[in-house]
């Protein structure tokens, strides 16, 4: 997986070299989140927060709804990473508390080591899944508050120890560290073989062979500068992160044991088209020329195996695949597609190649409120709905509910409050996505 990174400082998005020279800044954080989470969950870093010098988390909260976040920077005590995970975050990264032993200075054993307690808070608080640790690390050692603090803590013993508490270990070269000079493999190679849990590397990326190599040794790639100053495609860096070697498998399967890639064919990966609230729509295959086209085009493209060709959904029938964002599993041999539709996906006119009709969400009546209002049908009672009339009917539809009996009752005035309650929901700009995001936070808390 490739994840691209927004680090926050005095309110905007910056690049610094090892931590302390500012390269470059920009004003676009939700520009820049939507845009990265087609190609993966996008690192959001608070550095004020992480060098104690402030916090930006105003300008967090808008970008951790806008795309898949993991975030980090200053996070001190369980209660601010909940807070994080009620607001959006699905990943937690924490480094400096967890290399400060309150046990061990106590004891006249000095400030750093594996500070368990905390860890286990954190892991008890928001569960190990979601919890990274950043072993942060120059010539071996970690260090800590935004890289300023050595710690004596060796790198790789250090991994070991905390890798119990965490799904995924957070490995940045800081001598490399924005200076695009490539990252330190040999250390990458050694962390991945004392530890079992993921590991995502940074720090002086600067190549696509390099993220292939990186993809080799079954890590993941967290990509800064490179990014920024376009010597890195993200794109490009998507699609050299993944397994192409069990497409290649797959491939000779298919051609009868002739190996992958002869007779100008490249490997294939299944590729599995679904719409943003869960309906899968349709499998198909897709190589490195379909995916960089998906890109492009922003519309989902697969490789017809029957035709040897590119193929895009939807290129005569114009039921195409609209492209939300792209995700590989866990072993990067295969891929998700959150895409929608602007038609029945399947050849015999179905909604999706599994199912006859589309689903009925909420979102697809909202969608439906949408049209009525931009263009108004002859006799259109939606149209009709002002501002005033609406709110009343919601009033109405409420007290009808309440005084509903009967199971058929409650299911009819519930299905005409919802209605009246989009309605005005949808004339006041609200979307569902923001109700169904506020009650996610909810739950988190």
């Amino acid at each position: 997986m490739v994840i691209a990174s927004i680090d926050v400082q005095g309110g905007r998005v910056v690049q610094l070299k090892q931590g302390a020279e500012l390269v470059l800044q920009r004003d676009d954080p939700l520009e820049l989140a939507e845009e990265f989470d087609r190609y993966g969950e996008v690192a959001v870093i608070d550095l004020d927060a992480a060098m104690g010098k402030g916090s930006n988390l105003e300008m967090i909260k808008t970008v951790l709804r806008k795309a898949e976040c993991r975030t980090g920077g200053g996070i001190r005590t369980p209660e601010q990473a909940k807070e994080l995970v009620s607001l959006g975050a699905r990943k937690i990264i924490v480094g400096s508390g967890a290399f400060r032993d309150p046990a061990k200075k106590e004891a006249g054993g000095g400030e750093f080591g594996v500070n368990i307690p905390f860890l286990e808070a954190m892991a008890g608080k928001i569960g190990r899944e979601r919890l990274i640790v950043a072993v942060d690390a120059r010539g071996g050692e970690i260090v800590v508050d935004g890289w300023k603090t050595p710690t004596s803590l060796d790198l790789i013993e250090t991994a070991k120890a905390v890798e119990t508490f965490a799904s995924e270990l957070l490995f940045t070269c800081v001598e490399r560290e924005g200076g695009m000079a490539g990252i330190d493999l040999e250390q990458v190679r050694k962390l991945r073989e004392a530890v079992s849990c993921r590991i995502t590397a940074a720090g002086g990326v600067s190549t696509l062979d390099e993220i292939g190599e990186l993809a080799g040794l079954g890590c993941d790639v967290q990509l800064g500068m490179a990014l920024y100053t376009g010597k890195i495609n993200l794109a490009d860096a998507f699609i050299r992160s993944l397994n192409w070697k069990k497409g290649e498998t797959g491939k000779a399967a298919d051609n009868g044991g002739q190996a992958a890639g002869s007779g100008g064919q490249s490997a294939l990966l299944p590729l599995i088209a679904q719409s943003g609230d869960g309906q899968v729509l349709m499998t198909g295959f897709t190589d490195t020329e379909a995916l960089a086209e998906t890109f492009k085009r922003g519309n989902v493209c697969f490789h017809s195996r029957t035709r040897n060709k590119l193929w895009m959904k939807g290129e005569t029938s114009g039921s195409v695949l609209k492209l939300k964002r792209l995700r590989a599993d866990c072993d990067r041999d295969a891929l998700l597609a959150v895409a929608e539709a602007a038609g029945p996906v399947c050849h015999t006119g179905a909604w999706s190649c599994f199912s006859a009709n589309r689903n009925y969400t909420w979102e697809f009546l909202q969608g439906i409120i949408v049209g009525r209002f931009r263009s108004p049908a002859p006799g259109s009672y939606t149209a009709t709905l002002d501002d005033d009339l609406v709110r009343e009917k919601v009033m109405e539809e409420a007290g009808e509910l309440c005084k509903a009996k009967t199971r058929g009752e409650i299911v009819w005035e519930a299905s005409d409050l919802l209605y009246f309650t989009t309605v005005l929901m949808t004339r006041a700009g609200v979307t569902v996505q923001e109700i169904l995001d506020e009650l996610d936070r909810r739950h988190r808390k």
